[in-house]
């Protein structure tokens, strides 16, 4: 759509086209308020404030952040894995649409509820989307655009490339917004999504190495001096397909499945509570795993780390995109330029 660019600015609060991607246990209050300020949208997975009353507590002073923005620019988002085997799904949702959250992101399973009610109030809400199939539910659930998860992103990534998945959606979808996520670190990576079609960057690997983050500098070590093949899939950890670093710890405890896990999480008597076992068990891995001083180093992270050079602060980070996306667009139109005669 045309119009998308002026939508995003005004609409959606947004000046450079990147959303900080909800990061499990890493993305924190520091990193949220520092990426508002620059003029993007941080998003954050609610599960990083399990309780309600920590929920409650953060949503509020992020309204009132958001608020005190004097640009216009600047806006959060939250993250919901609306799965049935997140228990705690129906609380979080009741406390976003009670401090009236702008926009939401949905992972893992049906949107329909959080679309209703979220749009009950004006707010928007992007599906995480890994094919045709998924993006088909989402579009006749009423959702406002995808997230295209490709190969290569952090967390639980998709099987496919990211420009094909993008084009593809565009071409099924013209007039549904999409983000386009795995792989981009750079300037020139966001600009690549939006050559094929996406609205807009969505990126979290390229945050975990900020000065703001607070997990481990072990952690912020290894996405520094990780390239793109020590980055590895298991379904271990949550049960889904997801990328972390190939660390010892990672290699010992395996990346699939054993058979008895695989018959459980698949029988249709004990796979909803397997499930959630598999999954809370993968969140306290994961949850030792980013404290200062453990030595059981699994890591969540996408393959752009081939791209991460440094640890530095959220707002140097984003200058930085924003002066390689400059000069990416002056490459790209002198090269298209020599093309055209």
């Amino acid at each position: 759509m045309t119009s998308a660019p002026l939508n995003y600015r005004n609409d959606l609060r947004l000046r450079f086209p990147v959303i900080m991607a909800p990061m499990f246990l890493v993305t924190n209050e520091p990193m949220l308020t520092a990426a508002m300020d620059a003029g993007i949208i941080a998003s954050f997975p609610s599960l990083n404030y399990r309780k309600v009353e920590d929920l409650n507590a953060v949503l509020g002073r992020l309204n009132s952040h958001r608020a005190s923005l004097k640009n216009a620019y600047g806006n959060f988002a939250v993250n919901l894995i609306v799965q049935k085997t997140n228990i705690f799904y129906k609380k979080h949702l009741a406390a976003c649409v009670a401090h009236q959250v702008p926009i939401y992101i949905t992972s893992l399973g049906n949107p329909t509820e959080t679309i209703q009610q979220a749009h009950a109030y004006g707010a928007k809400v992007y599906c995480d989307v890994t094919n045709e199939l998924h993006a088909q539910k989402c579009f006749d659930a009423g959702c406002d655009g995808f997230i295209a998860v490709s190969q290569g992103a952090g967390g639980h990534a998709g099987p496919n490339p990211l420009l094909l998945l993008i084009e593809s959606l565009k071409k099924k979808f013209p007039a549904k917004p999409i983000w386009a996520a795995g792989g981009i670190a750079t300037g020139t990576g966001i600009l690549g999504a939006m050559a094929a079609g996406a609205s807009a960057a969505y990126i979290g690997t390229r945050f975990i190495a900020s000065t703001e983050a607070a997990v481990s500098q072990a952690y912020k070590d290894a996405i520094v001096n990780s390239k793109m093949d020590d980055i590895i899939m298991s379904n271990r950890i949550s049960g889904t397909p997801c990328t972390i670093i190939n660390t010892p710890y990672a290699q010992k405890i395996g990346t699939t499945q054993n058979w008895f896990e695989h018959w459980m999480s698949n029988n249709a008597t004990t796979k909803k509570y397997f499930k959630m076992l598999v999954q809370k068990r993968g969140m306290d891995w994961l949850e030792k795993a980013i404290r200062p001083g453990n030595y059981n180093s699994l890591w969540c992270a996408g393959k752009s780390v081939e791209l991460i050079q440094n640890i530095q602060p959220i707002a140097a980070i984003l200058h930085d995109m924003e002066m390689e996306f400059k000069l990416a667009i002056d490459e790209l139109n002198a090269k298209s330029a020599s093309w055209l005669h």
